[in-house]
């Protein structure tokens, strides 16, 4: 079974060489600042702690205002120890406000580290909630009131009228028709008055509907 090769990440060895320069930037600054020891030592392995922890912050929770400001405090920590270390500072005799900042770090770095540890996620760009729903207005409020009435005003109501349902269309033959029209001449010329339903209905033989319709036609 063959082992497979072992491949140099480029981008891996830049960062080893990038954090080992800066590592001895910050280990310099904090030896010239009065930090002496395994203490000089420390302030490198601070500073890059805290802009992990950081970072490490925006990438699981997201972008907070919390977790820019300590990356950026790094940030700026790890930088300008860089700059200060690189001729535009004596080291040999190092101004009294950069041994205070220097002698301060760690419990700015604690602090830091606490916050970033403990407190809760603060999004910056927070996602709008559920719209809120409004209560319903009681019905009292929806329904106006009705007008006080005179009741001198006022008449009884009536009561409804129900016309009477029209009668179905009864399908008539055209000859019984003509036929109703030969006996209705003839008994008007005898009678000298038109005929009446009963009387067509007695000359046809037909049921009462029937002859309605018939009377219908005629009339």
């Amino acid at each position: 079974m063959t082992r497979p090769a072992l491949r140099v990440d480029a981008v891996l060895v830049q960062a080893v060489i990038a954090g080992a320069l800066s590592f001895a930037h910050l280990h310099d600054l904090a030896a010239a600042a009065g930090q002496d020891g395994w203490k000089a030592w420390a302030y490198p392995v601070s500073v890059d702690l805290l802009l992990v922890a950081a970072w490490r912050r925006l990438r699981t929770d997201g972008p907070s205002r919390l977790a820019w400001c300590w990356f950026l405090i790094a940030l700026v920590a790890s930088l300008g120890a860089n700059v200060a270390t690189a001729g535009l500072l004596d080291l040999d005799d190092v101004p009294a406000w950069l041994r205070i900042l220097v002698a301060a770090w760690p419990a700015l770095a604690f602090m830091g580290g606490t916050l970033l540890a403990h407190s809760s996620a603060d999004h910056t760009s927070a996602s709008p909630g559920p719209a809120p729903v409004p209560d319903p207005e009681p019905a009292s409020a929806a329904e106006p009131e009705p007008a006080p009435v005179d009741s001198a005003d006022t008449a009884p109501p009536l009561p409804p009228v129900h016309s009477a349902p029209a009668p179905p269309a009864v399908p008539v033959p055209a000859a019984l028709v003509d036929h109703a029209r030969k006996v209705a001449a003839d008994h008007e010329e005898r009678t000298g008055a038109r005929i009446d339903t009963d009387t067509l209905r007695a000359r046809l033989g037909v049921p009462p509907h029937l002859a309605d319709a018939i009377a219908a036609q005629l009339a």
